[in-house]
């Protein structure tokens, strides 16, 4: 599989997955559709659907965008609801509800965030068996995963920072509670981490940092060093290859 990063910040956030058989997913549509007609040379030739996480705009608002390109959109009916989207091109889809598109099958689950009914997905592709997990915005994942092999995981602040900029005013007290209750710290994604089978785990890619309480050196190498597994930072034009053999 390969991954490019189309965007990842409070600015918007959308995520292509290829597949070697030419199947591709969009993960989530909060990047300005233009720019993500020109990243894609404006071929929508084999994506079969998009995948959103909820209803903020950073990951939603370009979702109807796709829909009129005659491309399904999968979210909850919390998500759904909480945008008044409808139509034969909204396909609610349920936590821990597995569902198969394409080569590609999906399993939905409940994260943390102050959204409706906010989601993450974990991938896996039928021919290769490689597993991706994508979580972003939210503040702890109850759920233990096996044998994953990719991690596209939010990443949003380091807590000293955070705690630093509401002290001398940087942030509001608000926005500082708000961060604490909705995003994955840097200290949590390394508990995450560490309580979860990454035995098999070739890449981590960490998501969506904050461009006040974040700084990507420290979250790269403090996650490498827990992990000892390749760790990249998510930037817009970000290409990965996504592959397993040969090691």
């Amino acid at each position: 599989m390969n991954l490019k990063v189309l965007g990842s910040s409070s600015s918007g956030n959308c995520y292509l997955i290829e597949a070697n058989d030419n199947e591709r997913l969009i993960l989530d549509a909060g990047v300005n559709f233009k720019v993500v007609q020109k990243e894609l040379n404006f071929n929508f030739n084999g994506i079969k659907a998009v995948l959103i996480t909820h209803e903020h705009m950073d990951h939603l608002k370009y979702a109807t965008n796709f829909a009129l390109y005659g491309i399904d959109i999968y979210a909850s009916a919390g998500t759904f609801q909480k945008q008044n989207l409808v139509g034969h091109r909204f396909k609610i889809i349920r936590a821990l509800k597995q569902f198969e598109i394409g080569n590609f099958i999906i399993l939905p689950f409940d994260t943390q965030h102050d959204a409706a009914e906010p989601l993450g997905f974990l991938i896996q592709h039928k021919i290769t068996g490689e597993k991706l997990l994508y979580a972003t915005d939210t503040y702890y994942i109850k759920y233990k995963f096996n044998k994953l092999n990719y991690l596209l995981l939010e990443c949003n602040y380091n807590k000293e920072i955070a705690k630093e900029n509401a002290k001398n005013g940087v942030i509001n007290k608000t926005r500082y509670s708000r961060l604490l209750e909705s995003h994955f710290s840097l200290e949590n994604v390394i508990k995450f981490l560490k309580s979860n089978d990454l035995s098999y785990a070739k890449n981590i890619i960490l998501c969506h940092l904050s461009d006040t309480n974040s700084n990507q050196y420290i979250m790269q190498d403090k996650v490498y060093e827990a992990t000892k597994i390749t760790t990249t930072i998510a930037k817009p034009g970000l290409n990965i290859e996504l592959k397993l053999y040969p090691f």
